[in-house]
C-alpha cells in the first residue's frame, strides 16, 4: 500500500493539528476528514477501499473524485476485486485518454471479458486500442529501462501480445470467430506465448476445426512461459486431454503430440530471439560476457567477451553527474598510468536520452572511447551514479565502488586494480 501512502500524503499532512474552525463542505475539512477516514482505516485493504468510498458518497462533488477514484482503482487492484477494479479503472481510463498504467488496463479489460458478455466486449476493444498505442508509444523508449534496444523489444512485444490476445477474445465474444482466430495468431506471431496457443486453441475449437485445437493446446501446456501458473497449465492438460480423447477415443499418442509441442514451441521461441538478436546482439544476454557495448561515437563496438584475461574497469557516468565530471579525469590518469599492463578501463554512458552525449563530450574534452550502457547495468544491478566496477581476468566481479570520495578515489580505485591483479 505504499502508493496510497503517497497519495495520502498531502491529506494527512496536518493531520496532527488542533481541527480548525471551518464550515460544512469546507475544503479543509473535506481534506481533515479523508486523513481521519484513512487512518482509521489501518493497514487493511478492503476498509481503505470502504474509507474512500463513504468519502465519495459524502463528498459527492468533491475537486478530487479523479484523483480518489484512481487510489479506488489501485486498490482494488491490489484486493483482486474485479468488480471494482472495472468500475473505478473504467472511470480512470475514460478521464486519461493517453494512460499508460498497462497493469490496470489489462486488469479492466480481462474484467470485462470474464463473463463472454458482447457489450462487455464492445467496451473493452476501446480500452485495448489504449493498451496497444500505449505499448507502441513504449518502443523508442529502451534506454530509459537500462535494457539494450533488443532487451526492450522483447519486453514489449511481449505486453503486445497480450493486449492483441484480449482484443482476440473481445473480437470473439462479440460474433467475429474468424477475425478472433487471426488475432490470436498474430499474437503469437508478436511473442509465442501460452495465452495467445491457448487463444488459438479456443476458436478453433469453436470452428469445429479439433485437430488443430489439438497442437495449439498442447503448445499452451508445454511451452516455457513464466506467466502461465500452474492452474493453468492443469486446465491446459485437462481441456488438451478431453479433446484428445474425444478425437481419437482415449489419450494413446497424446505424449507423442506433447513432444511435438515442446519441439514446435521450443523452435519458435529461438527464431523469435534469433530475429531480435539479428538487429541487437545483447537480446537474451544474461551473463557479463554475452554483452557488447555500443560506441557512443557510433565507431565500433567492444565485446566483453574479447577481454577475458584482462582486469576490466567498468565506470558508469552519466552526463547530469555533477561527482562524475570530477571522478573522469581521475579515471583517466589511472589509464594512462595502466597502459599496457593488462588493465581495461571502459567509460560507460548511463544516459536514457543519447542525443545529450555528444555535446556533453566535446564541451568536456573527454578523451577514449566512450560506450552505450546496451543493458549491461541492469544486470550488473547499478543503481546509483556514479558506479565504478571492476571485473578480474574472468569476467567475474571483483570489486563495486558506489558514489564518490575525490580525496581517495584515486588510491581506492588503484587498490582495488591491484588487488584483482594479484589474484
Amino acid at each position: 500500500m505504499k502508493w496510497l501512502a503517497v497519495f495520502l500524503l498531502a491529506a494527512a499532512g496536518f493531520a496532527q493539528s488542533p481541527e480548525p474552525t471551518v464550515t460544512a463542505g469546507d475544503a479543509e475539512k473535506e481534506q481533515l476528514d479523508l486523513s481521519k477516514a484513512i487512518s482509521e482505516a489501518g493497514a487493511s485493504g478492503i476498509d481503505y477501499i470502504r474509507a474512500l468510498e463513504r468519502h465519495l458518497a459524502k463528498y459527492p462533488d468533491t475537486k478530487r473524485r479523479a484523483e480518489i477514484e484512481k487510489a479506488l482503482a489501485k486498490s482494488a487492484l491490489e484486493a483482486n476485486d474485479r468488480a471494482r477494479v472495472i468500475k473505478y479503472g473504467e472511470r480512470v481510463l475514460k478521464a486519461e485518454a493517453a494512460s499508460d498504467d498497462l497493469q490496470l488496463m489489462d486488469a479492466v479489460i480481462r474484467g470485462l471479458l470474464d463473463n463472454d458478455d458482447p457489450d462487455a466486449a464492445r467496451r473493452a476493444l476501446v480500452y485495448v486500442k489504449m493498451y496497444e498505442n500505449a505499448l507502441d508509444a513504449m518502443r523508442p523508449r529502451y534506454a530509459e529501462s537500462h535494457m539494450s534496444e533488443g532487451q526492450w523489444t522483447a519486453q514489449v512485444d511481449k505486453g503486445k501480445a497480450r493486449a492483441i490476445v484480449l482484443e482476440a477474445r473481445a473480437t470473439g465474444v462479440i460474433g467475429n470467430q474468424e477475425e478472433a482466430l487471426r488475432l490470436a495468431r498474430l499474437s503469437w506471431d508478436t511473442s509465442p506465448n501460452a495465452e495467445s496457443a491457448r487463444e488459438i486453441g479456443r476458436w478453433l475449437l469453436k470452428l469445429g476445426r479439433k485437430p488443430e485445437a489439438v497442437d495449439y493446446y498442447a503448445d499452451a501446456f508445454v511451452i516455457e512461459d513464466g506467466r502461465a501458473t500452474e492452474e493453468e497449465r492443469a486446465r491446459d492438460r485437462k481441456r488438451l486431454g478431453e479433446i484428445y480423447v474425444s478425437l481419437y477415443g482415449s489419450e494413446k499418442g497424446l505424449g507423442d503430440a506433447i513432444l511435438a509441442a515442446y519441439d514446435r514451441t521450443s523452435a519458435a521461441k529461438t527464431a523469435r530471439l534469433a530475429s531480435i538478436k539479428a538487429k541487437d546482439p545483447n537480446a537474451g544476454a544474461s551473463q557479463i560476457s554475452e554483452f557488447t557495448l555500443p560506441g557512443a561515437d557510433g565507431g565500433e563496438p567492444i565485446a566483453i567477451s574479447s577481454l577475458k584475461g584482462k582486469t576490466v574497469v567498468m565506470d558508469f557516468w552519466a552526463t547530469w553527474c555533477e561527482p562524475c565530471k570530477i571522478q573522469h579525469p581521475m579515471i583517466e590518469k589511472l589509464e594512462a598510468k595502466y597502459a599496457d599492463k593488462g588493465v581495461v578501463f571502459l567509460s560507460v554512458d548511463s544516459d536514457n536520452d543519447h542525443s545529450v552525449v555528444a555535446p556533453f563530450l566535446k564541451e568536456m574534452n573527454w578523451k577514449g572511447r566512450i560506450y552505450f550502457d546496451a543493458g549491461i547495468s541492469r544486470l550488473l544491478n547499478v543503481s546509483s551514479i556514479p558506479t565504478v566496477i571492476v571485473l578480474d581476468p574472468n569476467g567475474k566481479i571483483s570489486s563495486r565502488m558506489i558514489g564518490f570520495i575525490p580525496e581517495r578515489f584515486e588510491s581506492m580505485l588503484t587498490e582495488r586494480i591491484e588487488e584483482t591483479r594479484a589474484n
